[in-house]
């Protein structure tokens, strides 16, 4: 990935920046406001998929702008790594706008961090693959994409067994029962696969 032009590097920096000032607002406020001890608070903040990709995001861009010729920024620069990411973030925001939206009616700084995390991040992250990503460069096996997310869910399974907690209530298996929830589980891993491989597929046709 070029990055001597201005415009990439403008991005990259919005988008760390964006995701360090939302995800530190989100986590004052998860401290702040927590119903249990500080410990569980901070465990719990860091168990959402919508954290962990944001963090996942603006570490990609802050590596590629800061450090670009490190391990790390050659490993972020990476067009397989950037599009694997480009699936997390775009599940963060369609998950949570077209399932979890309706759910809280926030205000204040809390609102407006929720808005960057799962609105402006993803459309700014999917802008920048779509630009400035070497897509021609994506293979069709998918496969390391979907490693994240499967451990994701399995560790949250877990813990939810012994804890009691669900980052997500879909994912609810004392509520909804463990065939609702793994055939839920599916259903969402059958979307990472679609999404990948449309991804790649959008590569092999179009290359900017």
């Amino acid at each position: 990935m070029n990055l001597s032009g201005k415009t990439i590097k403008i991005f990259l920096a919005i988008i760390a920046f964006a995701g360090l000032f939302a995800l530190t607002g989100q986590l004052y406020i998860a401290i702040a406001d927590r119903k249990t001890s500080l410990p569980e608070a901070v465990i719990r903040f860091f168990g959402f998929f919508t954290i962990q990709s944001n963090i996942l995001v603006t570490l990609c861009a802050a590596v590629i702008l800061l450090k670009p010729a490190s391990a790390w920024g050659r490993f972020f620069s990476r067009a397989t790594t950037i599009s694997a990411l480009t699936v997390y973030i775009i599940i963060v925001g369609l998950i949570y706008n077209l399932v979890l939206r309706k759910l809280y009616h926030l205000k204040g700084l809390h609102h407006f961090d929720d808005e960057i995390l799962h609105v402006a991040i993803p459309l700014l992250f999917v802008f920048f693959w779509i630009r400035f990503v070497p897509k021609h460069q994506l293979k069709w096996n998918i496969f390391p994409w979907l490693i994240y997310p499967i451990i994701y869910v399995i560790c949250i399974m877990i813990r939810g067994a012994f804890v009691g907690y669900y980052p997500y209530f879909f994912l609810n298996a004392a509520k909804y029962g463990y065939p609702m929830v793994l055939l839920i589980i599916a259903g969402l891993l059958l979307i990472f696969i679609i999404l990948s491989l449309l991804l790649v597929a959008f590569g092999e046709k179009v290359w900017w």
